[in-house]
């Protein structure tokens, strides 16, 4: 009989906490493929191919026990979810909206930027952060004459790239999902660079791609 009252209330406590936070979910895959989009727009042919996922990789959200697939919390959990699909669109199925006015305004400034920058991404002076940034790596690869050059296009770029990051959010209604997108971004840049682009993970932990 506790079991039975265990199991009951822990399903409850399952589908109440689902619907508490299933409006608040951000949807991971989704916006990845909305970064990859704009990503190509932005560097074009200089874009490495989006990552190949691996045929036998768990799909996202699958719910796993310890105690074995027919255990009872395994089953109320999958039952509560189940229900949750029904009666509540999941969040993950939606697409993120890139397609306003602003949002094409600032891409199409990076990608006209990009070809006055890519000379200096190949030869190391910059390189992207963990932030979704740029930012100067060495400044003796660039003469000097062009230094402020350099300087000037990386503040332009960063700009727009923290504009692109709150004006996503703000056209999906999600305001607090700023720093969920800037994350996203900041990872795919990294992962779509070119090969001998440089990407930093953490503050002078340069890496060459």
């Amino acid at each position: 009989m506790r079991r039975l009252r265990f199991n009951v209330l822990l399903a409850a406590a399952i589908f109440t906490a689902a619907c508490v936070t299933i409006n608040v979910y951000f949807p991971a895959a989704q916006a990845e493929k909305a970064a990859d989009r704009i990503i190509s727009d932005v560097w074009g042919q200089d874009s490495a191919p989006r990552d190949s996922v691996p045929p036998d990789e768990e799909p996202q959200g699958r719910l796993q026990s310890p105690d074995g697939p027919f255990a009872p919390v395994t089953m109320i959990r999958l039952a509560a979810t189940g229900l949750l699909d029904i009666v509540v669109p999941r969040a993950e199925a939606q697409d993120i909206e890139i397609e306003t006015p602003e949002i094409r305004a600032l891409t199409g400034s990076m990608s006209a930027r990009h070809q006055k920058l890519k000379p200096y991404y190949e030869a190391g002076a910059i390189g992207l952060t963990a932030d979704g940034l740029l930012a100067i790596r060495d400044r003796n690869q660039v003469p000097l004459a062009e230094r402020n050059t350099l300087r000037q296009l990386v503040e332009a770029e960063n700009r727009d790239r923290n504009d692109l990051y709150r004006a996503i959010a703000e056209a999906n209604d999600k305001p607090e999902w700023e720093d969920d997108i800037r994350d996203t971004f900041a990872q795919r840049w990294i992962d779509r660079a070119s090969e001998g682009w440089w990407y930093r993970t953490a503050p002078g932990n340069w890496q060459q791609k």
